[in-house]
């Protein structure tokens, strides 16, 4: 039987980041569960999040050709039973660089409209905050970046099952002790990504 294939999208600006060892740790765990990695460093790859012209939705032709860039980056997404996503959590959304991939790539046509659906069968959105769970709460900003990405998003281009998981406090402000904390953090990128791999087992 084929192995699963797992595309992991990460986004930020230095290798030494929380994000980047958290991102590390998920292509570990999944590789360890069986999966084919395909790793998408947004920034290191260079990917441009600018909408041009040439990438803008035709609503009145499924099958438009967008730029090479774009076409690529779409086989490498769709070619993936399950797309995880890593990223801090920047004005409590995506950084710009993640929402561009995702404006350019997850096209009319490509992703939904039609009737069309990415084929993806599941989802992770791993998002880094800086802030407490309490003071997401407190806001809404929870429940709030939640919709945003499992039914704004995932749910519009047919992905069923899709999660975000908030790992809280990353910047370790007010932690005694840190380390302990962020391999707390690490630990729980780990078992989403165990868990993932035993869904679509």
């Amino acid at each position: 039987m084929a192995s699963k294939r797992s595309l992991v999208v990460w986004a930020h600006p230095r290798t030494d980041s929380l994000t980047a060892a958290v991102t590390a740790d998920v292509i570990e765990e999944l590789t360890a569960q069986g999966f084919e990695v395909d790793e998408l460093d947004l920034h290191r790859e260079g990917v441009d999040p600018i909408v041009w012209e040439a990438d803008e939705p035709d609503w009145n032709n499924l099958d438009k050709q967008y730029t090479p860039e774009v076409m690529e980056l779409a086989a490498r997404t769709t070619g993936a039973d399950a797309v995880v996503f890593v990223f801090p959590v920047w004005w409590y959304s995506v950084p710009a660089i993640m929402k561009g991939y995702i404006d350019r790539v997850w096209n009319n046509g490509l992703f939904y409209g039609g009737g069309r659906r990415s084929g993806i069968a599941a989802a992770r959105w791993i998002g880094l905050a800086g802030e407490s769970a309490e003071a997401f709460r407190k806001r809404g900003y929870d429940e709030m970046i939640t919709r945003q990405l499992n039914v704004g998003i995932a749910e519009l281009s047919g992905i069923a099952d899709s999660q975000v998981i908030l790992l809280h406090d990353s910047l370790g402000d007010g932690i005694e002790d840190t380390e302990a904390h962020f391999a707390a953090l690490r630990d729980r990128a780990r078992t989403v990504a165990a868990d993932l791999a035993g869904a679509l087992a």
